[in-house]
Formats: C-alpha cells, sequence, structure tokens
C-alpha cells in the first residue's frame, strides 16, 4: 500500500515536471485549450439547455433530459475542438516562421471555424450569432479608436437598441421563418401567446390550459 502510494507521488511529481518545460507549452497549451472548451461548453450550454427545454419543448422527462444531455455536448465537444484546433494551427504557424503575426490569429480561426463550426445546424447557428453580434460591437469601436469613423457626439446605444428592436419584432410579425428556431419561441410566447386566454387559471397563473375546456 505504502509502495503504491508512493509510485503514485513519483509519478505526480514527473508530470509536474514535464508541465514546467518551456520547450512543451505550446503542445501542452494545445491541450488544455481542449480541456477548458470541454468545460465552457458545458458550463455555457447546460443551463441554457435546460431553461429552454422545459420552457418551450414539449415531450417526456426522459426526452428533455435527453435533449440537455445532446446539447451540452455537442457545444462542449465542438468548443473543445475548435479551441485545439485554433491553438495547434497558432502554434504550428508561429513554429514555421519563428514568430508570431496578427494574421495567424485570422487564418488559425478560418480553419477552425471551417471544420468545427462549418455545420448548419442549431447549435453552431446559436454560437455563430453571438459571435456576430460582439464582432460588429467591436469592429464599431475598433473604427472609432482607429479614426476611420468620427468620435459620436453622442452614445449611439439609444439608437442601436430601437433600431435592433424594431428590426426583429418585424421580421417576427411579417417574416417569422427567417428568426432562429429558439428566438421564434421566445417571441412567440411573449407577443403571442399573451394574446390568448379563457378565464384566470391562463391568464395568471399558466401560459395555456391544459385541460379541454
Amino acid at each position: 500500500m505504502a509502495g503504491g502510494a508512493e509510485s503514485f507521488r513519483a509519478l505526480l511529481r514527473a508530470a509536474n515536471a514535464l508541465l514546467q518545460k518551456r520547450r512543451y507549452h505550446a503542445a501542452l497549451a494545445v491541450i488544455k485549450g481542449f480541456r477548458n472548451g470541454a468545460v465552457y461548453g458545458a458550463k455555457i450550454r447546460a443551463p441554457h439547455a435546460l431553461v429552454m427545454t422545459f420552457l418551450f419543448k414539449s415531450g417526456s422527462l426522459r426526452e428533455k433530459l435527453k435533449s440537455i444531455a445532446q446539447a451540452t455536448y455537442a457545444h462542449s465537444r465542438n468548443l473543445a475542438y475548435f479551441v485545439f484546433t485554433y491553438k495547434g494551427l497558432l502554434a504550428a504557424q508561429s513554429r514555421l516562421q519563428g514568430k508570431k503575426i496578427p494574421f495567424h490569429s485570422f487564418l488559425a480561426a478560418c480553419i477552425g471555424g471551417w471544420l468545427v463550426f462549418g455545420d448548419n445546424n442549431p447549435i453552431n447557428s446559436q454560437i455563430i450569432m453571438y459571435l456576430l453580434s460582439r464582432i460588429l460591437f467591436g469592429l464599431s469601436r475598433l473604427a472609432v479608436e482607429k479614426g476611420y469613423v468620427p468620435q459620436p457626439r453622442q452614445d449611439p446605444f439609444p439608437l442601436v437598441a430601437a433600431l435592433v428592436w424594431g428590426t426583429v419584432l418585424w421580421l417576427f410579425e411579417y417574416h417569422k421563418e427567417t428568426l432562429q428556431p429558439s428566438l421564434q419561441s421566445s417571441m412567440t410566447y411573449l407577443y403571442e401567446d399573451s394574446e390568448v386566454w379563457h378565464d384566470l387559471s391562463d391568464f395568471l397563473i399558466y401560459n395555456k390550459r391544459t385541460d379541454s375546456k
């Protein structure tokens, strides 16, 4: 028993010593990136899938739990694969050119995005839409910072908020099929289901009656 514990401690010391070696840093960073991608993807998707599934999806408890598990796994796997691919390609380019340049980042992410997120499915489309909104904000700020666009005299955010909400509700009312399914579900709950009730039960307590009355 004592021999086994000593062997384990020796193995732990060897592993820790390996992690400190600078020459393995790039490869180890790729592995840890895979780990962090998997964990972060699960942390982000699990609560979202739980709420959206129980709010808007029908079916048995088993089916709902299966749907949550599948969505969480898909998000976690894809993010892990992407980080692994991105960091691996970044390290390879830096090694080949002897230094890191900004284009390396763009190229590695493009390849990773094509390989990992290129499949048009609900999980990937949600991630891409999330990133697209952040990119537009980021590019707008960068354009002002670099002087390509003059600094606004007033905060433009109220105008952006007005245009975003005006556009999305117009699309929902007249071109609903163009919106992503989970957004359709949310807006149906907020703006269409609130138009229908029969008595106090489905006016204040429930969204929809489950009986046959």
